[in-house]
């Protein structure tokens, strides 16, 4: 685990600062600069491009991680390279004729509750290419061990630059409109510099051979477009489905909740870019020891920092909406439903990166379909009745049952099992803490409020952590720090 524990702890840290700034976008900035509209219409085109972004790569950023050790000579490996680059563009020629084709449907069903997204229809397909080809170098990138810069461009660069974009819109710099079209320009930008660094890294040599297992990538290559699109709808699919049954401004309420509550997922996001190529190559070379010990350690590392990450958002919760704009209020529920799915799908650990390498993945890739049309259909029939509680409950059900389903296959017939005796203990800590915390409020302003607490609740968690024992990695990392500190 050093390695993933040295490149995970970057790309945390990483991953944390750009939440950070993307926080100090979404609570303050977006809403105030933008207002609710043009905040709701950005959320709106980003999301749809990311639910489309799968189908544009064709699951090569999958692909490639996961057959790219399996060759031994620099020529195939150059050569499989440039199959996983050039072979999308089989699919995306003519998926954007048919767009081109039937756009007048497209766009009145699109825009048929708000017609503001009509002028900016074209930016989804723009985006989701540029999307696409930025994971597929990603994944270049990441086959090579260097995840880091690719998670510092997702995580930190485009959301440092949006920070540009809306102080520009403050000075008038630039209009809301021009905002949106700006922002498709940053993703634009994106997958340049991740191009041209993953090329620095291994020089192409591009070349359209057909590799020799190509019946058994375009197989696995299927199946990942579903995985894909399946993360893909979980996660942005209810923003779709509120543009069409809300006012636009909702999917701005919407989005500041679901922020919040993704906060949570941070860690499993920068550790699973390490763990994914590891998890790999454990099951090509049938490491069935050393990967159970993988997923045992993932899953608890995971737990004790999401869970942390997690208390200190619920503790605070009330304090950080009294700086949000008074409309925005009615979304603390829905950072309670998505953020609790979110803490449940962090502790199964690496189980996608071993659902997605193994032969048996297909089974749960269509179980996860089913479930996308079951959040469809529970979204259609609890956001006229409860609005965006109702789209959150039905995220909240839906990716619950989805993470239940894949860690029962997991188990059943991998015979692999995340939990120990410290996963209970660790839910026991949080969920005491919470109740400790949650209704002791600190009578300053929200900002020393929420400092205050925070500091109380991270020393309490991190001591009894430590103090039980409860991941012995974490207890190592904590027991070096103290020995540079010579407090210990």
């Amino acid at each position: 685990m050093g390695i993933v524990l040295n490149q995970s702890l970057k790309n945390t840290v990483i991953t944390y600062i750009g939440f950070g700034i993307g926080g100090i976008n979404t609570i303050y900035l977006y809403p105030v600069f933008l207002g609710a509209t043009f905040y709701g219409l950005t959320n709106y085109v980003t999301s749809c491009a990311n639910v489309i972004m799968p189908l544009f790569a064709i699951g090569m950023q999958n692909t490639l991680v996961k057959f790219y050790s399996q060759y031994q000579t620099e020529d195939e490996k150059s050569r499989f390279l440039s199959f996983t680059v050039l072979f999308p563009l089989l699919l995306i020629i003519p998926m954007l004729f048919i767009g081109l084709f039937f756009y007048d449907e497209i766009l009145f069903f699109l825009s048929k509750k708000n017609a503001i997204v009509k002028s900016y229809i074209w930016l989804i397909p723009f985006i989701g290419l540029c999307m696409a080809y930025f994971e597929i170098f990603y994944a270049w990138l990441r086959v090579h061990m260097h995840s880091v810069f690719g998670n510092f461009i997702k995580e930190v660069g485009l959301r440092l630059f949006s920070l540009f974009l809306l102080i520009g819109v403050y000075y008038n710099w630039l209009s809301v409109e021009g905002f949106v079209y700006a922002t498709a320009g940053l993703y634009f930008l994106a997958f340049l510099v991740t191009m041209f660094y993953a090329f620095s890294i291994q020089k192409p040599s591009f070349q359209f051979t057909i590799p020799a297992n190509t019946k058994e990538i375009l197989t696995y290559t299927f199946y990942i477009i579903l995985s894909g699109s399946v993360a893909n709808l979980l996660l942005d699919g209810d923003k779709m489905i509120l543009n069409q049954y809300m006012h636009i401004e909702n999917i701005a309420f919407y989005s500041v909740a679901t922020y919040i509550a993704l906060v949570i997922s941070v860690p499993s996001r920068a550790m699973h870019q390490i763990v994914y190529p590891i998890t790999a190559r454990l099951m090509h070379e049938n490491k069935q020891e050393e990967l159970n010990d993988l997923y045992k350690k993932t899953s608890i590392n995971l737990q004790v920092v999401g869970g942390l990450v997690m208390l200190g958002i619920f503790v605070n919760i009330n304090q950080l909406y009294e700086m949000v704009p008074k409309e925005y209020s009615g979304g603390i529920m829905v950072v309670f439903m998505i953020g609790i799915s979110k803490y449940f799908d962090l502790i199964l650990g690496n189980n996608n990166a071993i659902i997605f390498n193994t032969k048996y993945y297909r089974t749960v890739l269509f179980l996860g379909v089913g479930l996308v049309v079951l959040t469809v259909g529970l979204n259609m029939i609890f956001i006229p009745i409860y609005g965006i509680m109702g789209s959150a409950f039905a995220t909240l059900l839906s990716i619950t049952l989805y993470s239940l389903a894949k860690l029962l296959f997991v188990v059943k017939r991998l015979h692999l099992y995340p939990f120990t005796n410290q996963t209970l203990y660790s839910i026991v800590i949080t969920f005491i803490l919470f109740l400790l915390f949650y209704f002791w409020e600190f009578p300053f302003h929200p900002i020393i409020a929420i400092g205050m607490k925070s500091i109380l609740v991270t020393v309490l968690y991190v001591y009894i952590n430590y103090r039980f024992a409860i991941s012995i990695e974490i207890n190592q990392v904590l027991d070096s720090i103290l020995k540079r500190l010579k407090i210990k």
